[in-house]
């Protein structure tokens, strides 16, 4: 359990600090500062189980909250409490020897993490292996790269038996292997019921991970909700983004813009819904006041509640950047609607070739209401497949 009630954090930013004693004792004078309040009436609870992710802009205190609750800072004002094991994986290797060997780090490090000279023997080649670095683990540390040392870190902190797991920045690490070793961790850490704290510029990792996200702006709680709700909310301040009557979040340059979406059946008319199932569209009808040679459409579907479910685009089915002038209908047809059924939001976006670019996003601009056909699956999706027996 994370209990956080009024939590400030104060810090001195000195304009015209001494260099030296004998500077100071001339000048006759205290160094000069001013107050800068990094976290501001904080307040917050997380309850064993669950995973928190904290978002925001950089300098708004997601890492100054992350080190209060590890110790590493002391709060000026206000309470908070962590009930079990804490494993922080915040600047990761900062406390390795650089003269050491990786193999000693390990032993050391583990050790100021509470595990026994036993444990740490018995999970040695389990975080040897994790971290990939089997044939420079005797190698010192001082010639590792930043990213082996953060891997290497990484390994460490993930098998020292926490209850508490508060992360910052660190799932980028790597390549995309270790980035995937990572989030299994993550995920089968989340399963046995450990408590995660997710601070994260990728608000992907942060829809998938996490129960409930926190949006700090300057110190102070913005938002606390769903990943959808924070994550929206977020963007619309982020890209200073358009509310339309239905209160749903649209920015872009503007160059090309859409027009209407519908969602048609297999016929290609409008479908007041989609049978679980059954062939379906989506059909984008585009402006442009200005040609454009490099468009890439994409779709998104999420449920009500903000989990990402699918998305694509133009440029991953394999069609070449699109050219509009004046207008355009760009369809994406379907022969199966996967999902078994509820209501689904969908967002449209129109970008440059980088995938950079926004022209137009026009986040839930289509809820789509799918009917549950044939009971033969359960939950979320539709598999093709069948079973066989052989005795």
């Amino acid at each position: 359990m994370i209990t956080v009630e009024g939590l400030w954090k104060r810090f001195r930013l000195y304009r015209d600090r001494h260099q030296s004693l004998k500077a100071k004792i001339v000048s006759r004078s205290r160094s000069q500062y001013e107050e800068f309040w990094a976290l501001k009436d904080v307040s917050f609870e997380v309850v064993p189980g669950e995973s928190l992710g904290i978002i925001g802009a950089n300098g708004c205190g997601k890492s100054t909250l992350l080190k209060c609750l590890t110790g590493i800072y002391q709060p000026t004002q206000g309470q908070l409490t962590v009930d079990g094991r804490i494993s922080a994986l915040i600047e990761l290797g900062a406390g390795f020897h650089p003269e050491l060997s990786g193999r000693e780090n390990i032993f050391l490090n583990s050790s100021i993490l509470g595990l026994d000279q036993s444990t740490i023997k018995k999970r040695f080649d389990q975080i040897v292996e994790f971290a990939g670095l089997e044939d420079f683990i005797d190698s010192p540390v001082k010639v590792y790269s930043s990213g082996m040392t953060v891997r290497l870190g990484f390994a460490i902190a993930a098998n020292a038996d926490p209850e508490v797991l508060l992360v910052d920045e660190v799932l980028a690490v790597g390549d995309e292997a270790f980035q995937q070793k990572c989030f299994e961790h993550l995920a089968k850490f989340k399963r046995q019921g450990g408590t995660i704290v997710l601070v994260s510029h990728s608000l992907d990792q942060v829809r998938q991970v996490c129960d409930r996200t926190i949006w700090l702006d300057q110190g102070s709680i913005r938002t606390i909700g769903t990943p959808g709700e924070a994550i929206d909310k977020y963007l619309t301040e982020v890209h200073s983004a358009e509310i339309d009557e239905a209160g749903r979040a649209r920015w872009g340059t503007g160059e090309i813009w859409v027009e209407e979406v519908e969602v048609v059946d297999a016929n290609g008319q409008p479908a007041a819904f989609i049978r679980s199932g059954e062939p379906f569209g989506i059909k984008v009808h585009i402006k442009a006041n200005q040609s454009v040679e490099d468009l890439v459409v994409g779709l998104r579907l999420d449920t009500v509640d903000g989990t990402r479910v699918w998305s694509t685009n133009t440029a991953l089915k394999g069609l070449e950047a699109i050219e509009v002038t004046g207008s355009a209908l760009v369809s994406f047809l379907s022969n199966e609607m996967p999902l078994l059924g509820g209501q689904f939001d969908l967002t449209v976006a129109l970008a440059d070739g980088t995938l950079v670019n926004r022209y137009d996003q026009w986040e839930r601009c289509r809820t789509i209401d799918v009917l549950p056909n044939e009971i033969s699956d359960l939950h979320l999706v539709r598999l093709d497949g069948e079973f066989n027996v052989k005795s």
